[in-house]
């Protein structure tokens, strides 16, 4: 069975990356994703479909607060909304719960709301796959690889390594 979930935080090339190198996940859609009432705006997101068996939504959530700033209100928090979206009235009760969970982990208060999935537009094509198409591009050693450092450090067991090699 396969499930998913949306996640938005950062740069959509950053978070597509992260959830790319996971064990469990199958699938990653970059883009911009919509709720609904007052998050109806796009922020970059992507959908993530994974295999609940190999990987939980509770981990996958885990990962994602660990990879953007999840704490951080900053003024690009309309382009960059930090959010779980979800699919399913049962994932937004699991999300919530994660996340104040989590909550114990950091000194300061998570940010990130849980939001019903609403609308995605998709990337153009050129964008698509853009850590792994150019590991070597300035923005991909700046921006993403600290971000896969930590992801191979606090989530080794659900990372996959053979994707990471040369870090």
């Amino acid at each position: 069975m396969v499930k998913k979930a949306g996640f938005g935080g950062g740069c959509h090339w950053c978070t597509e990356a992260v959830f790319m190198a996971l064990k469990g996940v199958q699938s990653v859609q970059q883009g911009w994703i919509a709720s609904d009432e007052g998050n109806n705006s796009f922020s970059e997101a992507v959908i993530v479909e994974y295999d609940p068996e190999v990987i939980g939504f509770d981990t996958l959530i885990a990962v994602h607060l660990y990879t953007h700033g999840s704490t951080s209100q900053h003024s690009m928090r309309g382009k960059y909304r930090s959010a779980v979206y979800t699919f399913l009235d049962e994932d937004s009760t699991e999300a919530k719960a994660a996340i104040a969970r989590l909550q114990l982990e950091f000194e300061h208060p998570i940010i990130t709301q849980v939001l019903s999935f609403a609308d995605f537009k998709m990337s153009r094509y050129e964008l698509l796959n853009y850590y792994f198409s150019d590991t070597q591009k300035p923005f991909c050693e700046n921006y993403i690889n600290p971000k896969l450092k930590l992801l191979m450090k606090k989530f080794a067991a659900v990372t996959r390594v053979d994707k990471l090699r040369h870090l």
